[in-house]
């Protein structure tokens, strides 16, 4: 089983909760991807089509011996937007969504989810009780097959890495993560 995980649009693969997925999760072998733009020092992100391509050519890297993909926010994003495309979904074994951005801070009524429907492989969410970007409660409002929520308390979008609910607490993406890549359905899941 390999993991393949992206950051969220502000940051690196070097961010702490994704170094600490790593660690959480091994020996499984975990790739920390960067997208296009960070890779040339840009701080604004490329489109999604440039995002999405690149989730498919960092997945077909590691697809022999079964596939779990994620990452933080936009980074978790752009891998469901690929494994639930319509045209041409991504195989995969399951997804770790850290931070989903389920709306835009202050934009409730615009959701990040009309492709949710259509993932059919196991999902687990991490997320802060606080996060302007959609909390636990309102994870409601995706389909129900869309996977499970693990609320993370109080913890702002941002502040994931850190703190006593960081990524080594118990209740921290990282064990939440390392649970899940230990997860028995995943690994006889086939994907698609």
């Amino acid at each position: 089983m390999n993991l393949l995980l992206f950051p969220g649009a502000g940051s690196s693969s070097s961010h702490p909760s994704l170094l600490a997925i790593a660690r959480a999760v091994a020996p499984m072998k975990c790739v920390r991807a960067d997208f296009p733009y960070r890779k040339a020092g840009r701080k604004a992100p490329d489109r999604a089509p440039v995002l999405m391509q690149t989730v498919r050519e960092e997945a077909g890297r590691l697809r022999r011996g079964g596939l779990v993909l994620g990452g933080r926010s936009m980074g978790g994003r752009m891998c469901s937007m690929v494994v639930g495309d319509a045209e041409d979904p991504l195989p995969a074994k399951g997804l770790v969504l850290i931070s989903y951005p389920l709306h835009p801070p202050g934009k409730p009524d615009s959701l990040r989810v009309e492709h949710l429907s259509r993932i059919t492989v196991p999902c687990l969410f991490v997320h802060g009780t606080t996060d302007p970007f959609g909390r636990p409660d309102e994870r409601s409002r995706c389909p129900p097959q869309a996977g499970q929520v693990n609320p993370v308390s109080t913890r702002p979008h941002q502040r994931q890495a850190g703190g006593p609910c960081g990524p080594g607490s118990p209740s921290g993406p990282a064990h939440t993560a390392q649970r899940a890549g230990r997860r028995q359905s995943w690994q006889d899941s086939e994907g698609r």
